[in-house]
């Protein structure tokens, strides 16, 4: 009679646990055990998940302080917009960038349905294209997020294109031609093939970083976001005279025979000489006397350099300040480069008593409250921090996507990235694209990051 009773008990019990375990299958897709050094957002990606989704699923991660404990267990749901049944669903390799294939869609305007995002750049950890461009790529996916939030959905692949992959065989992938936007290449080599096959299916195709991409002057669906040198050269000389045409402009020869600031000045020289201004030319190594005449007293004076390099613009400051003690009177401004963004910690007291205007394509400011929550979910993500470069390539990666996916749900194929079109404020690098005669849109935005004597730092768009 017990083991008739012990028998009847146990078949009650395993009853009961299939029972459960089959409601589990019904309600989630799988149960994922968490390997070291993943994170929320990983796996989210790997699933083919949102965050949010993810969280949903398991409430115990909304506690404040959660983490993620090696060996533990987490829920993976169904994705909000699967197609597929809990017989059917699959997943992802972890070690897999792309998301999960999904089947091709009957064809509807881009802004009833999800816009098809595809990522062909160099995803991998091998140099240091290959780590900026994932750093890139995760605020792609970060964007994505944040636009879904608002209503706005994506789905996105992502494939890894090396410096010697052949591109071709990735646009033989058939979820190639089923995209509406790709994002890429980072390599000029790269360019005409993609370029020719998203004509041909008419997918647009963003060109984020700074190469030779001629083709954008035929091919419509191209949008160059970088420009080249002479272009940006050309750009600011003109925003150059706009601000500073009631100075005196004067050139510093600095000796450096390693720069590449003589296009600027040169073509800097020209615009002056074109628009009868007089300026002065002067030395690092010159005397203070003969360095103080090419100065004028009856006008505000904007100095430019012909390098961008430290040691030298240090040099120029001490100049500057000796003069200013003798003569007090004159009244001086500095016009940067670029690259002096790197050393703003090191010269902000003179940026500040100068008045000094860099010119960029690119600026985040560090104690923006945006900048701040950037970081923060950047941290949570992806357990680690950016990578310590100028231009961050995270927020990079998200102004960039934030910005064209949300046109092209606005305005579908008439979407042109012109100036507020999308009404989207940066983060850090500012769009606003202009179209080619006969062929794409070329990113004309640029602007002045300017530090007040009253000590702010603004920035002036054009």
């Amino acid at each position: 009679m017990t083991r008739t009773l012990r028998f009847f008990m146990l078949l009650v019990l395993l009853c009961l646990t299939a029972e459960t375990a089959l409601a589990q299958v019904q309600t989630f897709r799988d149960m994922h055990k968490v390997k070291r050094k993943e994170t929320i957002f990983g796996i989210a990606r790997d699933y083919g998940l949102t965050v949010q989704e993810l969280i949903d699923a398991n409430p115990e991660m909304k506690a404040p302080g959660y983490e993620l404990k090696k060996g533990t267990f987490i829920k993976i749901p169904f994705p909000s917009n699967s197609l597929m049944s809990p017989s059917t669903a699959t997943s992802n390799s972890p070690q897999e960038m792309t998301m999960p294939a999904k089947p091709k869609v009957v064809e509807t305007d881009m802004r009833q349905r999800e816009i098809r995002v595809g990522v062909m750049l160099p995803l991998h950890n091998q140099n240091g294209d290959g780590k900026r461009m994932v750093e890139y790529y995760r605020g792609v996916l970060m964007a994505c997020d944040s636009l879904r939030a608002n209503g706005i959905s994506s789905d996105i692949h992502a494939w890894n294109v090396a410096e010697e992959t052949d591109i071709n065989d990735i646009l033989k992938d058939p979820q190639a031609a089923n995209l509406d936007l790709i994002i890429g290449p980072l390599y000029t080599k790269q360019v005409k093939a993609l370029g020719d096959f998203a004509r041909d299916h008419n997918i647009r195709v963003m060109i984020p970083f700074s190469i030779n991409a001629p083709d954008v002057a035929t091919n419509g669906q191209i949008l160059q976001v970088f420009q080249n040198g002479n272009l940006l050269n050309d750009s600011y000389v003109s925003c150059f005279y706009d601000r500073y045409k009631n100075y005196h402009t004067v050139i510093i020869d600095c000796n450096d025979s390693t720069s590449t600031k003589g296009g600027f000045t040169a073509a800097l020289r020209r615009k002056l000489e074109m628009e009868g201004k007089k300026y002065g030319i002067t030395n690092l190594r010159s005397s203070e006397v003969m360095f103080q005449k090419s100065f004028s007293n009856t006008q505000p004076n904007v100095v430019v350099l012909n390098t961008s390099r430290s040691q030298e613009l240090n040099v120029a400051f001490a100049k500057l300040n000796g003069m200013k003690l003798t003569r007090p009177e004159v009244r001086v401004v500095v016009f940067g480069y670029t690259e002096w963004l790197q050393y703003t910690s090191r010269h902000l007291d003179n940026f500040y008593k100068y008045d000094v205007c860099i010119p960029s394509t690119y600026y985040m400011n560090p104690l923006s409250p945006r900048t701040t929550r950037f970081k923060q979910k950047y941290r949570w993500n992806f357990h680690q921090d950016m990578q310590p470069y100028p231009q961050q390539f995270a927020v990079t990666g998200f102004d960039h996507a934030y910005f064209i996916i949300k046109g092209l749900h606005m305005y579908g194929q008439s979407f042109t990235g012109a100036s507020g079109m999308v009404g989207y404020t940066p983060i850090q690098s500012p769009l606003h694209f202009e179209r080619l005669s006969g062929g794409g849109l070329q990113n004309r935005a640029r602007l002045f990051v300017h530090y007040t004597p009253d000590q702010r730092i603004e920035t002036i768009n054009f």
